[in-house]
């Protein structure tokens, strides 16, 4: 997998509502997204975040005109996949044993979470 820059919590909330939309997306469909959400961004404001979006490679822009249409270049799954395999190398060493441990130990894993992942191993 190619390496994927990390996004902000402001990026990633912008992915997200684009990859809900059918592609391409405009800034002037995202702000009316954002704004029936509650979310009152200005123009320059989707406008910076799209361009880093773009700088970032998870993001193409054509012109249109006098709009940019944008694509998402990356599917959330590998998104998500990058993220977790971020985290894993960063805190774990690349060791799910250590993640999945760090779960156990901290209390975070119910007996039913087990039981399914002992059931999802088991059918791999």
């Amino acid at each position: 997998m190619k390496h994927v820059q990390r996004l902000s919590d402001t990026e990633m909330e912008l992915m997200e509502v684009i990859w809900e939309c059918d592609p391409p997306v405009t800034s002037t469909e995202l702000l009316r997204i954002f704004a029936g959400r509650g979310k009152e961004w200005k123009a320059q404001t989707i406008s910076t975040f799209l361009s880093r979006l773009i700088d970032k490679g998870v993001l193409e822009a054509t012109r249109d005109g006098r709009t940019n249409k944008y694509v998402p270049v990356l599917l959330p799954k590998d998104y998500k996949l990058a993220e977790a395999q971020h985290v894993l190398d960063g805190l774990y060493q690349g060791s799910v044993k250590n993640l999945i441990a760090a779960l156990y130990d901290g209390d975070k894993l119910s007996d039913e979470d087990i039981a399914e992942l002992k059931q999802w191993f088991s059918g791999k």
